[in-house]
């Protein structure tokens, strides 16, 4: 060490050229230091010391050496490897074919995920590690993602979930050309709390046959009881869902109802029709909603007849008033997923467009399972107390089905 510090002092004193100075002494000390492991490595894995001629009567033996260089945050490391006879010798330092460190492939793995192309992340790498990398091979890394691609898509899933949400948003895809096209994405809270994404499908349109294709693939992997989803109103989705699960409750998502009033009132009008129904979701009880309901009605009516009986048909406006109030801000929209929407498609703006619906499915899935995994030790806000409540409800639910499978 005293001799490191040595090193390191010439080099703070070497002026202009110091960071070059110190990057190469860290360089070199690192190089050193994975020869010598590598070295000690060989020794413990054959149980006897270089030149011990007691060794030769053990079955194997070394057999020289051969070069490779790793590329690391410290620059390019010169390592001579050693090697047995018998071939069996593998170092956990350096993996077998390795040519970068793990910390190299994290980096680019991160910068796929934050919606980079692969010329930039090439550009950023090479910044960093003083080589450059070539787009092809920043292509061949991020293929380690598409290994996820199907065991994500066969993954088990939990039998209980307290709310789904269903929800699409387009972003560009090319195939013959480029346009937009719908990912439909499914989220769910588990009954402790904690959020997953469940699964998504890409395909031209937001329709009802997407989604039954993935409701049909959620329950094959497993999720039988849920209590509620939240869904925009697409036509027919309500039905869908119910094919698949007839106990399980439906909201229909309040932003998107404000949504579609928006777009049918005067502009004078909008803002206190609006202020208006949002009262619906913020009363304490279902039968003060209806309250507030029917005076809404009793307001507007007059004025927009047809809109007031649109929302008088929706069967699903009230559904989250019969869950625990403190989670009912988390149930009457689908805001949660849409946000996971909005991030996603501020990245997408960088990468401009997929060039194949394979790259695309890279893309969402290592986004995906960042998500699950730094989710997957959170409680949403407000689950953490209503365990027992949730429980009740499913039990309710779910009664006649438990009594008929036992």
């Amino acid at each position: 060490m005293h001799d490191f510090t040595t090193k390191l002092i010439r080099c703070l004193a070497n002026g202009e050229k110091m960071e070059e100075s110190i990057q190469e002494l860290f360089r070199f000390e690192l190089e050193n230091a994975v020869n010598e492991l590598l070295k000690l490595e060989l020794t413990g894995f054959l149980n006897y010391e270089k030149y011990d001629r007691s060794g030769f009567n053990s079955g194997n033996s070394r057999n020289g050496y051969y070069e490779r260089k790793m590329n690391t945050v410290h620059g390019e490391l010169n390592l001579v490897i050693p090697r047995d006879r018998n071939g069996e010798f593998e170092s956990p330092v350096v993996p077998k074919y390795g040519r970068r460190d793990t910390g190299t492939e994290d980096l680019i793995l991160k910068l796929f995920q934050s919606g980079l192309t692969n010329m930039e992340i090439s550009e950023i790498v090479e910044l960093l590690y003083a080589k450059k990398y070539s787009r092809g091979t920043i292509s061949n890394i991020t293929d380690l993602v598409a290994v996820n691609v199907e065991a994500f898509r066969k993954r088990s899933l939990s039998n209980e979930y307290a709310v789904i949400y269903l929800d699409a948003t387009y972003v560009p895809l090319r195939r013959d050309t480029v346009q937009k096209e719908a990912i439909h994405i499914v989220l769910g809270i588990t009954m402790e709390g904690t959020k997953e994404l469940l699964g998504y499908a890409v395909a031209p349109n937001e329709s009802a046959s997407v989604w039954e294709s993935l409701l049909s693939d959620i329950q094959s992997r497993g999720v039988e009881r849920p209590l509620l989803f939240v869904t925009d109103g697409l036509k027919g989705i309500e039905e869908t869902i119910l094919r698949f699960y007839p106990q399980a409750g439906l909201q229909r998502c309040h932003v998107h109802v404000m949504r579609n009033i928006a777009c049918h009132v005067r502009v004078r009008d909008r803002a206190e029709i609006l202020g208006d129904f949002k009262q619906i979701h913020k009363q304490d009880s279902a039968a003060a909603a209806v309250s507030v309901l029917d005076a809404f009605v009793t307001k507007w009516n007059p004025i927009y007849p047809k809109i007031i009986a649109s929302i008088l048909e929706n069967r699903y406006l009230l559904t989250f008033y019969d869950f625990p109030a403190d989670i009912r801000s988390s149930l009457y929209s689908t805001n949660l997923i849409e946000n996971f929407n909005k991030h996603l498609k501020r990245d997408l703006k960088a990468k401009i467009q997929f060039p194949s619906e394979e790259s695309m499915d890279k893309y969402l899935v290592s986004r995906i399972e960042s998500y699950n995994f730094r989710m997957g030790e959170k409680t949403h806000r407000g689950f953490g107390s209503v365990l027992p409540e949730l429980n009740q409800i499913m039990e309710r639910k779910y009664k006649e089905v438990i009594v008929q499978g036992n």
